[in-house]
């Protein structure tokens, strides 16, 4: 036998030891993956973007941003749009701050999108005075100390009961709606800003949902990605939330114990 043929045959018997290997990777990646991917599959969305957190559409292309530098960028146009000072954002590039400062284009929906990552270990919380839980009422109090005075509603002293959707979680204390009213082209813009916000800010708020201008984010879907909202007439503006933008809060379990 020569040396070639040993070779040879060496080498025949380790491809199928690599095809088994390289099937074995396959079997475990899609089980890893599969979920994630069906569902954005379904949705019709992109598939999940690992590699950042989040990221912001520019005129320049994609960029992508962890967490901190989202709420950094999103907290800093916010602060500047009032004529307030803003914070160091020199490590952000330029076209993020453009873009989410200048708004989406047209009707190009959301600009920044963070993943979803709900809290599974919140407790249910109980209506307070004001008539939201203690997470949506410290939400209020964030989106004011960065936005200043804004026009709310869906809540009142002692909950509401009427005026919304079936199920809605205004019923529960747990949603806010602020207005941008009459329906135009800067309001859309003021919109966008608080929008971005709360999806940057989502993990550290308990932010559930987030809906405006016919898009809606959610904390349970992990493929940081806006999607179309569907309004029962779409020729009512408020039900599509052009004149406002809907955040609610987690609802916690009862088992957690505790009220908040």
């Amino acid at each position: 036998m020569t040396v070639e043929n040993t070779h040879g045959g060496r080498r025949r018997r380790a491809r199928p030891l690599l095809a088994l290997l390289l099937l074995a990777m396959l079997t475990g990646g899609l089980v890893l993956l599969g979920p994630a991917v069906l569902d954005g599959l379904r949705s019709g969305v992109d598939w999940p973007r690992w590699g950042s957190e989040c990221t912001v559409r520019t005129a320049e292309g994609e960029v992508g941003l962890d967490r901190e530098q989202a709420q950094l960028a999103t907290t800093a146009v916010a602060l500047a749009a009032r004529g307030a000072e803003t914070p160091d954002t020199s490590g952000i590039d330029e076209s993020v701050l453009r873009r989410l400062a200048d708004g989406p284009p047209e009707d190009a929906g959301a600009s920044l999108a963070c993943r979803g990552s709900a809290a599974a270990d919140l407790p249910e919380q109980e209506l307070t005075q004001t008539g939201l839980t203690p997470r949506a009422e410290r939400l209020r109090q964030a989106m004011a100390e960065v936005f200043g005075e804004q026009s709310l509603g869906g809540f009142a002293p002692g909950g509401v009961g009427h005026g919304h959707g079936e199920e809605s979680t205004h019923y529960d204390g747990r949603a806010v709606d602020v207005f941008f009213r009459p329906v135009t082209e800067e309001n859309r813009r003021e919109g966008w800003l608080l929008a971005h916000w709360l999806v940057a800010h989502a993990d550290d708020l308990d932010v559930q949902y987030v809906i405006f201008d016919d898009r809606f984010w959610s904390a349970h879907s992990p493929q940081a990605q806006w999607r179309d909202y569907d309004a029962p007439d779409p020729g009512n503006e408020i039900l599509r939330h052009l004149d406002h933008v809907h955040v609610d809060v987690l609802r916690g379990s009862p088992d957690r114990g505790g009220s908040g």
